[in-house]
């Protein structure tokens, strides 16, 4: 497969700076396996992004933290493919306006 996870990550930053928002590289010390990228929306839409290269897997680690944010009710998602961008930051958007109507807000 072609590209590497640097050139993926710069095309991700972009996509989310078109749409308007921040990819804060998200380092947590002490905990390993984090997620690459903290993607903040507007309107407060925030979620998580893994990013690899084409066709590389997420290391145990790695699925751990996601499955511990995802079971908290944040977006975490791996990129892998410049075409899954657009779906991701859509799924972001998504949960968060799904939440607000849950909570009647």
């Amino acid at each position: 497969m072609k590209g590497t996870e640097r050139e993926l990550e710069e095309k991700f930053r972009n996509a989310v700076r078109r749409a308007g928002g921040r990819a804060y590289k998200f380092i947590s010390p002490g905990n390993a396996g984090v997620p690459d990228r903290l993607v903040v929306l507007p309107g407060g839409r925030c979620g998580f992004v893994e990013l690899k290269r084409p066709g590389e897997c997420p290391r145990a680690d790695q699925r751990l933290q996601i499955r511990r944010l995802t079971e908290l009710g944040c977006v975490a998602a791996v990129i892998d493919r410049e075409s899954q961008i657009p779906g991701v930051l859509a799924a972001i958007r998504r949960e968060q306006e799904d939440r607000r109507e849950e909570d009647g807000i």
